[in-house]
């Protein structure tokens, strides 16, 4: 850059910087009603948060104008959860403000770091699921697919976790407490969503089937923009918040009962009150159900009302809407769309069929049968009984159908009907959602054959055309580039900046083993990720680690299937080694966990309680002193993952072979330079396969092993009598020396895992997992050979970007074209153009 251009550059910046420091004064003076003499941290994140709001106002106008004007196929991606983290950073990244925003703060005399730290994690999910679901929004905004994300607006997102005496204990995520920039309310789009009441059969007419005497509850939008990068193109992630039909019964009021006058109203809002409400009782899991359906309902007539802005008639439906159930969450939106287009827009029956059938994809995210969700017929008919009419009327039409191509075949039959009759009689939403879906896929190559071998074989004997493989991804601008700045910079000056949109450029890392400096400079960067990860815990649990030791993580949701137990098993025998052994030369470790137990799961749950429990005996043994630490971080989140990623260096993938469908935290770490220890499970077999077997710490039986220990009857007491250090791990938890005020604590954890046959084949692996450590310490003996391997890590991460999927989903499965945008310098809006519509 010569000297002209420098200062060109400069001037820029400076100008920007000026105007927004303009931007930022205006917006706490005006919207935030405050002085900057008095403005607090919080105001101030308020203000710069509307500031860059504004930047990505225009784009989202003109993406939408474009959308309606070029007659676009939009893609609805319904989901559940949504764990979109924090908004602020990413939207700097999208808009590449940062180095702006930095000066401009700077100069305004306020720590743009500490904002950061300020803004809530919008925890509208409990892992993976909602995670992957933010990823693909930022990755169809990212390539241009036109889209909409649809969802809840929780008033309380996952809950908030809290360890008290080792224990979990809940409470609640109000996240919205301090409002949320970020949202823009929509008063003006507001849906009727029906329960209860009855159907009456008019036996004429269109509309053969009235659904009255409903009690009604509103569904309100809340709007919030998801930006792509690298592009003018936006998305729209639109949210659903609950509101009365009645604000509150005023002639209750006025008589004194002023609960009762509010009671119906709360009742109503109590929908979009709280993220994946206990269903251990009964209230809990028709709650469930009404929330599912709330989202479905809403977001089913708000997409017909788009298309039929522009349409007269559903003929071009599959043409212009694509429908996307982010597992079986949102199934419920096929019996709704059902419902409209029979009931209320006189569409015949076996039109409203076939449209929904080239309408709707689905993907399955678990070969778990008891994760496939069910609802009892009884519970289903009372909140929603049209649409139990209508599951009844499509199921007999596809048994009829089924009969008409292979005979009356019963046993078949019971198998695929969407109602199971075995016991209590229930509606198979999974079911129901491959019988009507155009595509099914998988998430990984493993998890899609296991799903056509297993869970759905019958169905995929009808129908092989139909499923399909799509492996998960991360977006590399929140987990490399957001999360990991120094890596992200290193790895510019190596390659170019192009890799974060297209992460396959990472293959350019290899070639840069052999320059002078760069393994340096990469365990340098780590080094630093590190001591951050340590300050946290040091602030947070009072526990001092050392960043040279070998960070060992494992940070997700605690279920017995991904097996933090076993990674206690080795930390416990690695305890009981040190004590054994105390002059031996050992690798210093730290072993990290992280993650919420469902709230009614007692099993996992006591997990914790272990894990804890082995932390306090481990951290203050005098005789391990720095060569074994353990500690568990409440409240996992987006947020503390940026943090707790790019520090590891080792990450454990554990679960049972054949368990877990893919995995997008095995894809972050690799993408952050942490070696991979795991089964061949789920992803980790793709990863392998990308960054070389030489490369990554293998163990376990296989996915068919697996099937043949359990074909042969798992004896998991055989393996407890056969192996000394894991008879002394155990016997060590049952009898008390982590909890020895209460020794038969965890009696329930030996008794799964020794006598009552876990599921999961702990004990089966464990002899494989430990030697498998062993390597894990012989490697980290030599920081230069680690390096190199954690570095081919990350070059072999380029296939496991979320916009390799999108765009594999958009081709494939959604046969969507990116919506195509003027140039940045022409999207300036003319004073006379026509506003875009919501």
């Amino acid at each position: 850059m010569d000297l002209q251009q420098f200062e060109h550059q400069y001037d820029h910046l400076a100008r920007d910087v000026a105007a927004f420091k303009r931007a930022i004064s205006n917006k706490l003076m005006y919207s935030v009603g405050k002085d900057p003499v008095s403005a607090r941290p919080e105001d101030w994140l308020q203000a710069v948060s509307y500031a860059v709001r504004d930047h990505l106002v225009e784009r989202w106008m003109n993406t939408t104008r474009a959308q309606y004007e070029q007659d676009v196929k939009r893609v609805y991606y319904l989901s559940a959860e949504f764990l979109i983290g924090r908004t602020f950073s990413n939207a700097l990244l999208a808009l590449d403000l940062m180095p702006t925003l930095q000066q401009a703060l700077r100069e305004l005399d306020v720590n743009l770091d500490g904002l950061f730290d300020l803004e809530p994690d919008a925890a509208l999910g409990n892992g993976g699921l909602g995670r992957l679901a933010a990823c693909f929004l930022d990755s169809m905004a990212t390539l241009g697919v036109p889209g909409f994300g649809y969802g809840i607006r929780y008033d309380y997102g996952m809950f908030r976790q809290m360890v008290v005496d080792g224990r979990q204990v809940e409470a609640p995520d109000y996240w919205l407490k301090a409002g949320n920039p970020w949202e823009f309310p929509r008063p003006e789009v507001v849906y009727r969503v029906r329960f209860g009441g009855r159907i009456e059969d008019s036996g004429q007419g269109p509309a053969k089937v009235r659904w009255v005497d409903t009690d009604d509850v509103l569904a309100m939008a809340y709007d919030t923009i998801i930006p792509g990068y690298g592009t003018q193109a936006t998305n729209t992630l639109r949210l659903w918040s609950a509101k009365a039909t009645e604000e509150m019964d005023l002639r209750a009021f006025n008589q004194g009962n002023y609960f009762g006058a509010v009671a119906s109203k709360n009742l109503s809002e109590n929908v979009s009150r709280v993220l994946y409400p206990d269903d251990s009782t009964l209230s809990g899991r028709e709650l469930r159900l009404r929330q599912e359906y709330f989202f479905c309902s809403a977001s089913v007539q708000d997409l017909l009302r788009r298309y039929l802005r522009t349409h007269t008639t559903f003929d071009a439906l599959p043409d212009k809407v694509s429908i996307h159930l982010n597992d079986t969450h949102p199934v419920l939106a096929i019996p709704e769309l059902m419902r409209l287009l029979v009931d209320e827009h006189a569409v015949p029956w076996a039109q409203a069929w076939s449209l929904c059938q080239r309408v709707f994809s689905y993907t399955n995210h678990t070969l778990m049968h008891e994760a496939l969700e069910t609802w009892p017929i009884d519970l289903f008919g009372r909140v929603l009984p049209r649409h139990l009419r209508i599951i009844f009327d499509i199921n007999a039409d596809f048994l009829a159908a089924l009969t008409q191509r292979h005979g009356y075949q019963p046993e078949l039959m019971r198998k695929l009907s969407l109602i199971d009759e075995s016991g209590e009689r229930r509606v198979r939403m999974a079911y129901l959602a491959v019988v009507t879906s155009h595509s099914i896929n998988g998430v990984s190559a493993l998890h899609s054959e296991l799903m056509k071998a297993s869970i759905f074989s019958d169905f995929a004997a009808q129908w092989p055309e139909r499923f399909n493989n799509k492996t998960n991804g991360v977006t590399p601008r929140r987990w490399l580039a957001q999360a990991n700045p120094g890596l992200a910079d290193l790895i510019d000056h190596r390659i170019g900046r192009g890799w974060r949109r297209h992460l396959d450029e990472l293959e350019g890392l290899r070639h840069a083993l052999e320059i002078p400096g760069f393994l340096g400079a990469f365990r340098r960067i780590k080094r630093q990720n590190k001591d951050r990860l340590a300050r946290l815990v040091h602030k947070q649990l009072g526990v001092t680690i050392s960043p040279d030791a070998l960070f060992d993580v494992q940070v997700k949701r605690i279920h017995e299937y991904k097996r933090q137990l076993l990674n206690l098993l080795h930390v416990v025998t690695r305890y009981q080694a040190i004590l054994a052994q105390p002059d031996a030369d050992w690798v210093p470790r730290v072993v990290v966990f992280a993650g919420k137990a469902a709230s009614a799961y007692h099993m996992a749950k006591l997990v914790i309680k272990l894990v804890n429990d082995v932390a306090r005996t481990i951290n203050n043994d005098p005789r391990v002193g720095d060569r074994l630490k353990v500690v568990f971080i409440p409240n996992y989140s987006v947020s503390l993952a940026e943090v707790i990623i790019p520090a590891a260096d080792l990450s454990e993938q554990i679960s049972t072979a054949g368990t877990e469908a893919s995995g997008t935290g095995n894809m972050k770490f690799a993408l952050n330079g942490a070696m991979t220890i795991g089964t061949l499970d789920g992803a980790n077999v793709e990863m392998r396969e990308q960054v070389g077997a030489e490369n990554f710490f293998i163990f376990g039986n296989t996915t068919e092993q697996v099937a043949g220990i359990r074909a042969q009857g798992y004896q998991p007491r055989a393996h407890y009598d056969a192996d000394p250090r894991l008879k002394a791990a155990l016997d060590a938890i049952r009898d008390g020396v982590f909890s020895p005020e209460e020794p038969g604590r965890f009696q329930q954890i030996f008794d799964t895992l020794v006598n009552w046959g876990d599921h999961y084949l702990l004990l089966a692996d464990y002899a494989s997992y430990i030697a498998t450590q062993d390597a894990v310490d012989a490697l980290y003996r030599d920081p230069e050979a680690w390096a190199r391997k954690a570095v081919l890590n990350v070059a072999g991460m380029g296939a496991f970007s979320s916009d390799r999927t999108i765009a594999e989903y958009a081709n494939q499965i959604w046969r969507t074209r990116p919506v195509v945008l003027p140039l940045p310098h022409t999207v300036a809006l003319a004073a006379n153009a026509t506003p875009p519509k919501a």
